[in-house]
């Protein structure tokens, strides 16, 4: 398919060429035009014709009564006559003028059109060879000046690359520093402070991670707020892997009692400076250290993609025994069965351990007993990256709707929500 740039030049090509053509039509009924004289049938004679017509007749003989009497009628209009006579002259010559300077000008119109005619003949070869000298010459300035901007382009890449490289480092760096000195500053004794520092650095990496491909914390709370009514009335909570505690804030918000629980102690570390009710520690021992129906809800966000199937199951285990009746799990996860989640999302991040197709974890769910288990689709692809519907009247209607529900299988294969959640109740 043509470049969209190059359909106005398209269109003014055409344009120019039908007013080419327009400009060699006018031309050549220039030049067919008819001289005087030529224009119909019997003009010629009738000019000749004037001619011979404007001189006056001579004066009658006077024989007889009858002559004498034309003699003396003629005597009276002579002057009329002879007024009329030198009008009619004047009158001719003057047609007789105007007549052969028309007759110029024709004759000097049609030598002009036709010369433009044979000039035109003469240049549109002329043209055609240079447009045709053009457009072979075109592809190879074009590749010089490709070339040339694409070794221009590798090397803004470069550039780029060793930008990126170096905010990514200044970034870990950043949140490493910050783990340090936050673990430094407490107060516990030397040899725990150092372990600390140390395991908060360790952890840092991957909160950096988090920071630059899961989101801002106002993104990840924009994206919760909604699940804040699912736990409405069941206080309490736990937010197992709670990250930077974005959930933990939402519910404290609400006025609903929340602890949570994560591995990063960095992180941790973070919470507890917010007033947050956290602690470090593995989330499976955690959870089976509550007691049986204790709960009204367990939290986990982009968790259950970090664990083998075992831990899964003992999690999805110890979250039933630690609910009460009624109370409610949810537990969201990168989307496997979208293409574009599985390829941008979760093969990004190195601790994902396997992807969860939804049918999948909701039957994990209802095995582990929990009941009114459903799907809730998150995190929709925007409309302008997903393939845009055929318009009708492009195509016939059949081949319309083939193809457009061709590309509603594609759309829901490869940009199906990039996560989903499984919420159920004990």
């Amino acid at each position: 398919m043509d470049h969209p740039d190059l359909e106005p030049l398209r269109r003014r090509l055409e344009e120019e060429e039908k007013a080419y053509a327009e400009a060699l039509a006018a031309l050549d009924r220039l030049a067919a035009l008819s001289r005087p004289g030529e224009a119909a049938p019997g003009v010629a004679d009738e000019l000749a014709q004037l001619n011979t017509l404007w001189p006056a007749p001579a004066r009658p003989a006077a024989s007889g009564l009858r002559g004498a009497l034309r003699s003396r009628v003629w005597d009276a209009l002579a002057p009329v006559v002879e007024r009329q006579e030198r009008f009619n002259a004047a009158l001719v010559r003057l047609l007789n003028a105007h007549l052969q300077r028309t007759a110029d000008l024709h004759a000097g119109t049609s030598e002009l059109a036709a010369a433009l005619v044979r000039y035109a003949q003469r240049v549109e070869p002329v043209m055609d060879a240079r447009d045709q000298a053009r457009v072979a010459i075109a592809p190879t300035e074009a590749q010089v000046l490709l070339e040339a901007f694409g070794r221009r382009l590798e090397g803004q890449r470069e550039r780029l690359e060793g930008l990126l490289a170096l905010r990514d480092r200044l970034e870990a760096v950043s949140e490493e520093v910050k783990a340090i000195r936050g673990s430094l500053g407490g107060a516990l004794p030397p040899p725990e402070r150092a372990r600390a520092a140390a395991q908060a650095a360790e952890d840092s990496v991957y909160t950096a991670f988090e920071n630059r491909f899961r989101g801002s914390r106002e993104e990840i709370r924009g994206r919760q707020r909604g699940d804040v009514a699912l736990f409405a009335g069941l206080a309490p909570v736990v937010d197992l892997g709670c990250g930077r505690g974005e959930f933990l804030e939402l519910l404290r918000e609400a006025g609903i009692e929340a602890r949570g629980v994560d591995g990063n102690a960095h992180a941790v570390r973070e919470c507890r400076e917010k007033g947050l009710d956290v602690v470090a520690g593995d989330l499976l021992e955690f959870l089976r250290a509550q007691a049986a129906s204790s709960l009204g809800g367990v939290f986990a966000a982009q968790v259950a993609e970090h664990l083998p199937p075992p831990a899964l199951a003992a999690l999805l285990a110890g979250a039933h025994d630690a609910l009460r009746p009624g109370g409610c799990l949810v537990l969201e996860t990168v989307n496997a069965a979208s293409a574009l989640a599985f390829h941008e999302v979760f093969i990004r991040d190195l601790t994902h351990e396997r992807p969860l197709h939804p049918e999948t974890l909701r039957f994990m769910a209802a095995a582990a007993g929990f009941t009114e288990a459903r799907i809730e689709m998150r995190s929709p692809v925007p409309s302008d990256v997903r393939l845009t519907p055929l318009p009708s009247g492009a195509l016939p209607p059949p081949a319309t709707q083939v193809l457009n529900e061709n590309v509603e299988r594609l759309n829901a294969l490869l940009f199906a929500p990039l996560d989903y959640a499984v919420v159920a109740r004990r």
